[in-house]
C-alpha cells in the first residue's frame, strides 16, 4: 500500500536544482520533494505521496491523522524496510 502521509518539515535544502526537504513522519525521517510546494517553509505540515510533498495541512489534523495512521499499524506497513519485512515473514514460516 502507498498512503499519503503527513509529514513535518524539518530542513529545506537543495539537490541537483530541486528544492528538497528532510521531512518527519512520526518518527521516521525521509527526504521529500518540494517542486509542488514551492512556498513551504520549515516546520509547515504537508501531505506527502510517493516523495512529493502536494498540499499544505494544518498541525492538528497532521497529527490526527498521524496518530490513527499509527493505531491502525500502517505507518509501520508504510516505512518497514522490504527487505527485513520479508525476513521476518521467512522466520515465522
Amino acid at each position: 500500500m502507498c498512503l499519503a502521509v503527513p509529514g513535518r518539515v524539518l530542513d529545506i535544502h537543495e539537490r541537483d536544482g530541486t528544492r528538497m526537504a528532510a521531512v518527519d513522519f512520526g518518527g521516521v525521517v525521509k527526504d521529500v520533494c518540494l517542486e509542488y510546494l514551492p512556498d513551504l517553509q520549515v516546520g509547515e505540515y504537508a501531505i506527502v505521496h510517493v516523495g512529493f510533498a502536494l498540499q499544505r495541512l494544518d498541525e492538528e489534523s497532521a497529527r490526527q491523522t498521524l496518530e490513527l495512521f499509527s493505531e491502525l499499524g500502517m505507518l509501520q506497513e508504510e516505512f518497514a524496510d522490504p527487505w527485513e519485512a520479508a525476513a521476518g515473514e521467512e522466520a515465522h514460516k
